[in-house]
This record gives C-alpha cells, sequence and structure tokens, in this order.
C-alpha cells in the first residue's frame, strides 16, 4: 500500500476540487459525471470518495469554498469604506450583483438549491454573524435605530437570499438585479434613523 503525504492529500483534494467547480459551472451538477470529473482531474473515482465520499459532497465543499470567497468578497467591501452605512449598502448591493456571474449562480444559486437544499446551516450563521457586526456598529453610531442585530441580520440576510435566487432563476436576471436594487434601497432607507 502506498502511503501519501499530507501535501500530496492536500493537492489531491485542491485539484478535484478545483476541477469540480470548472466542471459544475460549465455543465451544471446534474450533467457532470463523476468518471468525466475524475478523468478531468487526473485521479481515480476513489480519490474522489476518499476525500468528499461522493459527488454530493464534492459539490458541498466547492459551495462552502465559493462562500467563503463571497464573503470575503463582502467583508472587504464593507471594510474598505470610510462610512459604515454606504460600506453596508455597498456590501447588500454587491451580494445582490454577485446573483449574476455565472459561477455563482448556477453552483451557489441553483444547484445548491437544487442538490444540498441551499446553503449550509454554518455559513448561513456566518452571513447573519457577519451582518449583525455591521448593524451593531450603524446601531452605535446612531445610525440605526436601537433594535435586536441579530434578529435585524436574520431579517435581512434572509431577504437578500431569497432575492438572489429570484434573480438567479429568470431569464431576465438584470432586469431583475435593478428591481432587487430598487426594492432595496426602498428597504434600507427604511431602516435609517431619524433622529
Amino acid at each position: 500500500m502506498v502511503r501519501r503525504t499530507r501535501a500530496e492529500m492536500e493537492e489531491t483534494r485542491a485539484n478535484l476540487l478545483a476541477t469540480a467547480r470548472r466542471v459544475f459551472s460549465e455543465q451544471g451538477y446534474a450533467a457532470a459525471s463523476m468518471d468525466d470529473l475524475t478523468a478531468q482531474a487526473g485521479l481515480t473515482r476513489g480519490a474522489l470518495y476518499h476525500h468528499f465520499g461522493d459527488k454530493k459532497g464534492l459539490l458541498a465543499a466547492v459551495v462552502v469554498q465559493l462562500d467563503d470567497e463571497m464573503d470575503a468578497r463582502l467583508q472587504a467591501i464593507s471594510d474598505g469604506t470610510a462610512d459604515t452605512w454606504d460600506g453596508f449598502v455597498r456590501r447588500c448591493s454587491a451580494y445582490l450583483e454577485m446573483a449574476l456571474e455565472p459561477e455563482i449562480q448556477r453552483i451557489v444559486l441553483r444547484d445548491a438549491r437544487a442538490v444540498l437544499g441551499g446553503a449550509s446551516p454554518e455559513s448561513q450563521r456566518n452571513c447573519v454573524h457577519s451582518m449583525q457586526r455591521l448593524i451593531e456598529q450603524l446601531i452605535a453610531q446612531g445610525l440605526v435605530a436601537p433594535v435586536d442585530a441579530q434578529a435585524l441580520a436574520s431579517l435581512i440576510y434572509g431577504s437578500l437570499a431569497e432575492a438572489a435566487f429570484w434573480i438567479a432563476e429568470g431569464e431576465d436576471g438584470d432586469a431583475r438585479l435593478r428591481q432587487a436594487t430598487a426594492a432595496l434601497e426602498m428597504l434600507l432607507r427604511g431602516l435609517k434613523s431619524t433622529t
């Protein structure tokens, strides 16, 4: 039996993830065969089973990777803006805009929802927690009226997630994005403190 080093195992895992990400993005989850996927990665089905259990496990790992990248991009938007409110609004808008990016649209918003039932509970908690921290800052600055930040974060996250699914599902994604962005602006205006 050949023993593989930790580095080789990590390289195999990364290779499978990168290949699956490309194949799922180009063909969709349903059309991607495990034999074709592993052949393109230059690996065997055994490697896929070892690292991810099955094709569904591989999809879940790709979704986690994309979720982490989306979160980092959104965090950079809010961190890169001196005005907390402006960063919050830009972050929310950017999340909706991501629904038109082909890789995110197909893998995260279509296939993950159909195959996995949506984002993992951990991913959802991370998104809500990140939003909650921003809302707490906005409340502390007097920009948003005092309210339970976790409850408000859950409501906003849920609204954004459903709007992103709605944008991704339609053939008229650009029009849906414009409509969702206008509705988001109205919703967020209602959060601002009037004092």
